[in-house]
């Protein structure tokens, strides 16, 4: 795969992230994605700068402690055996500070990331405290873990995490699905219809009996200057970078349950998630009330407070 939009798995960095994705090396603005490698006992710290963070393991736990000039915090990450095992807590860290993230156990920790102009305090977040939402039916039936979700139109205070431009989930997909279907976009400024959003897809895949998962991930143009076309086979560790388009299948083999990442940001004054589905596939969406929710959704629930 030579696509500039596609990163292929076991990159060597040269350092302690095995996928590290800046608004640099995407070549747009705003949205970023390092995924943290710790032996057990090991610890990194990283500078802010002018990005917003949340740290969450993927397997592990770890502590994660926030320094900047308005005090110190450290918040105890319990995380979990792997991103098919349950729900994770996690921790935001603000632009302008220093973190560390160190683990006994060690374990692979993502940290999700946007540039942005606002710091709001460091804090917590209980896996209690993840909504757990199942979209789709039939064979587009996944699990989404809305655990750095913007608060939907009309929500209530309190739905949602509070960032400055990040939002962030976790999607798991059953094999033999389609998810991210119907096709979608957020790559143009449309008040209450459709918002600016760059993002990127971070893939992991349940193995059966030792063999890896594999899945596959489309993109294709949108319009004059929004002309991504990627059709790319994707295994453990892989991304997928999407500055446009529309997005959609993510296609997860017979077998092998799909998780992916995605972690999206943009210059819009709103925090929103607005996407505008493909007018050809669009109709899907009305065959769903017809067909039951794959039953082996949820994969996992959030645990009790």
């Amino acid at each position: 795969m030579t696509s500039p939009y596609h990163l292929p798995a076991g990159k060597a960095l040269g350092g302690p992230y095995v996928v590290d994705v800046s608004p640099e090396s995407a070549g747009w603005g705003h949205a970023g994605l390092r995924v943290l490698e710790l032996p057990p006992g090991g610890s990194h710290t990283f500078a802010t700068g002018d990005s917003e963070w949340i740290v969450l393991p993927l397997s592990g736990g770890c502590t994660v402690a926030a320094d900047d000039d308005f005090g110190s915090d450290t918040f105890q990450l319990a995380g979990r055996e792997s991103v098919f095992s349950g729900v994770s807590d996690f921790a935001y860290v603000p632009r302008d500070a220093r973190a560390t993230v160190s683990s006994t156990g060690g374990g692979r920790f993502a940290l999700t990331g946007a540039r942005c102009a606002r710091r709001l305090p460091a804090r917590y977040g209980p896996a209690a405290g993840v909504p757990v939402e199942l979209r789709g039916t039939g064979n587009c039936s996944r699990q989404v873990n809305n655990f750095g979700a913007a608060a939907p139109a009309g929500a209530a205070d309190g739905q949602g995490f509070e960032c400055d431009k990040l939002i962030a989930v976790e999607v798991i997909t059953p094999g033999g699905n389609w998810s991210s279907f119907p096709p979608h976009k957020h790559d143009e400024h449309r008040p209450g219809e459709e918002s600016v959003l760059e993002e990127i897809y971070y893939f992991e895949f349940a193995a059966h009996d030792g063999t890896p998962g594999l899945g596959y991930q489309r993109v294709s143009p949108s319009g004059p200057g929004r002309e991504t076309d990627v059709l790319a086979e994707v295994r453990g560790g892989d991304v997928v970078l999407i500055p446009d388009g529309w997005h959609g299948p993510s296609m997860a083999v017979p077998g092998h349950h799909m998780y992916y990442l995605n972690v999206m940001a943009g210059p819009d004054a709103e925090r929103a998630w607005l996407i505008c589905d493909h007018p050809d596939h669009a109709w899907i969406r009305d065959t769903w009330p017809e067909q039951p929710v794959d039953p082996r959704l949820p994969l996992y629930t959030a645990p009790s407070p």
